[in-house]
């Protein structure tokens, strides 16, 4: 531990990581690792954890190849297609989400370019007509985003863009050809260019390495991103990825500290697969570093009742953070 107390103190203090420093904790005994972490999280986010939620408004039929992903047209999962939901309903489904303890609100839809021409028309109705006075934030996952849409979503009340990275650089052709990773940076930067929020993560138990995972915590932290969503992956049947292993706990926890320890002032949300994969450890979720977490259901699979995580959160003596969306707004840190 003494070898590696200049480099937690480092992070402690916000002081940016290197990737050789990084690498050293990838080696730190977990036990000794978490609660660097949580001090790190309890520093700059108190005891304020925020919360999202989503609305699946389109499903399916997805033309790229993302060997993780469920809706893929050329995967045979079982999800059945749906197009984008009416107006109305995704007004409704708005209105309804409003009322869940979320600071966060995210309307996603399947697709490299997933709403076009009528269904651009209906998803910018629904938003003008269902987003006025919800109490957070409002968000959208709609893959690649071009100006044109980027301006309307603005003018439609839509803060925040979440469009994740998923993996490295080095690594992402292992588990998408049908775009690249200059296209998924290049969406992040256009969104923020019109001044949006992006929320932007990954996506881990891949096959991917400790060295990729460090990777994209440092190009998150090269984009000045402010929203983290830390997903695991659950081994969907009839994807390339079907027999993968699924990532141990302990390591999942490791990989929550890391970052933690990479952007120590940035909001981490553990995502998808947060049942699956930490089972009965989700509540060491926030002592590795989590500051947020998505509720309810998830886009093809289910999650826990949100009673249960609130619950959760009063049991560990966390409060809910309402005040500025899901991401919660840092603490001013203690001297």
């Amino acid at each position: 531990m003494n070898t590696l107390r200049p480099i937690l103190t480092r992070a402690l203090n916000a002081v940016p990581l290197t990737h050789d420093e990084a690498s050293a904790l990838v080696a730190c005994d977990l036990d000794e690792l978490l609660p660097v972490a949580q001090r790190i999280r309890t520093r700059f986010f108190s005891d304020r954890i925020g919360l999202c939620a989503i609305i699946n408004a389109k499903a399916g039929a997805c033309s790229e190849d993302c060997a993780f992903c469920a809706q893929a047209a050329r995967h045979a999962t079982g999800v059945k297609p749906h197009a984008l939901l009416s107006s109305a309903r995704l007004a409704a489904a708005l209105r309804k989400a409003a009322a869940l303890p979320a600071g966060c609100i995210g309307i996603v839809t399947s697709g490299r370019d997933a709403v076009q021409g009528p269904e651009r028309t209906r998803l910018l109705r629904a938003l003008r007509e269902g987003g006025p006075g919800m109490p957070g934030m409002l968000s959208v996952s709609l893959g690649h985003l071009d100006d044109e849409i980027l301006q309307a979503l603005q003018a439609a009340g839509v803060r925040r863009i979440h469009h994740n990275l998923e993996t490295s650089r080095r690594f992402f052709p292992q588990i998408c050809t049908t775009h690249t990773y200059d296209d998924r940076l290049a969406t992040v930067r256009r969104a923020q260019a019109h001044g949006f929020e992006v929320c932007c993560g990954g996506i881990f138990g891949l096959g991917e390495t400790w060295d990729d995972r460090i990777d994209l915590a440092f190009e998150l932290r090269t984009l000045g991103i402010r929203s983290v969503p830390l997903n695991f992956l659950a081994p969907i049947a009839g994807t390339p990825l079907q027999h993968a292993a699924p990532l141990a706990p302990r390591d999942a926890l490791r990989i929550i500290a890391l970052f933690r320890c990479i952007l120590p002032d940035t909001d981490l949300k553990i995502a998808g697969g947060r049942e699956t994969v930490l089972r009965e450890t989700q509540a060491l979720i926030f002592h590795a570093g989590a500051s947020s977490i998505m509720i309810g259901t998830y886009l093809t699979t289910a999650g826990r009742a949100v009673e249960q995580d609130l619950q959760l959160l009063a049991d560990l003596g966390l409060t809910v953070a309402r005040a500025h969306g899901a991401h919660t707004a840092p603490a001013t840190p203690a001297a």
